[in-house]
C-alpha cells in the first residue's frame, strides 16, 4: 500500500464524547435515557437515521430526520470544542510520510467546516487532498464519495488503504477495490467491527502498519 485514505470523525478526530454529548442532548426530548460511548456503539450504525430509529423504537416521521440531523450538528459543533486529535494522530500522520507514502482524508462532515479545522490543526500540509460532504444528504453512506475521491487522487484503488473507525469505511473501501484497517477508538463497537473480518487495531500507529 502506497496511499491511505483517512476518515477524521472517530479516527483522526477524537471526538466520540462530543458525538454522544449531542446525540444525547438531541434525543432528551423524547425521553430517551443517556447513552455511555459503549452504549451508542452498540446501537450506531449509517445511514444514521437508521440508528435514530433503533433509538426511538419506530420509523422516523416525514421531516424528523432533518429536524434531530440540525439539532446535532448545533449540540455537536459546540461540544467539539472541547475535543482534539486522536493521541497519536500527528506522528502517525508524520511517520507515514516519512516513509514516502501518501494520503488524503475523506470526510462524512461538512466540506467547509472540514478544511477549516483540518488547517486549524496545523496537520493539511500532509494531505495530497482533503474531502468532506458537499452537497449529498448528511448521515448518508461513504462509498459514492470513495469513488470520487479516488478518482480525484488518480491512484490505482489496489495501492489504497482506508483507516476509519466504522463499517462504512470498510464498506466503501469494498466498494472502489481498496483494503480496509478500522480503528476502535470511534463510534463502531469492536464486535462490529471484528465482523466484517478486516484488521482491528486499537491506535492509529498499528493501523499504519497494515500499510
Amino acid at each position: 500500500m502506497r496511499h491511505i485514505v483517512w476518515d477524521w470523525n472517530g479516527t483522526l478526530f477524537d471526538d466520540i464524547e462530543a458525538v454522544v454529548g449531542a446525540t444525547n442532548a438531541v434525543f432528551e426530548p423524547y425521553g430517551v435515557g443517556a447513552y455511555d460511548a459503549d452504549g451508542f456503539r452498540a446501537v450506531y450504525t449509517r445511514p444514521i437515521w437508521t440508528a435514530y430509529e433503533r433509538m426511538l423504537g419506530r420509523p422516523l416521521a416525514d421531516g424528523e430526520w432533518e429536524l434531530m440531523d440540525q439539532g446535532f450538528h448545533d449540540h455537536y459543533h459546540r461540544l467539539m470544542l472541547e475535543c482534539g486529535l486522536t493521541a497519536d494522530a500527528l506522528s502517525t500522520l508524520r511517520e507515514w510520510e516519512r516513509e514516502g507514502g501518501s494520503q488524503s482524508l475523506l470526510s462524512m462532515w461538512w466540506h467547509e467546516r472540514l478544511v477549516a479545522k483540518v488547517a486549524e490543526y496545523g496537520i493539511d500540509r500532509h494531505f495530497t487532498r482533503v474531502d468532506g460532504l458537499l452537497h449529498s444528504v448528511p448521515g448518508g453512506h461513504k462509498a459514492e464519495s470513495m469513488v470520487a475521491h479516488i478518482k480525484a487522487l488518480g491512484v490505482d484503488p489496489a495501492d489504497v488503504l482506508v483507516i476509519g473507525d466504522s463499517v462504512d469505511d470498510a464498506h466503501a473501501a469494498q466498494h472502489v477495490g481498496a483494503r480496509a484497517v478500522l480503528y476502535t477508538g470511534g463510534m463502531t463497537s469492536r464486535r462490529d467491527l471484528q465482523a466484517l473480518g478486516v484488521p482491528v487495531v486499537d491506535t492509529l500507529a498499528d493501523a499504519v502498519d497494515h500499510a
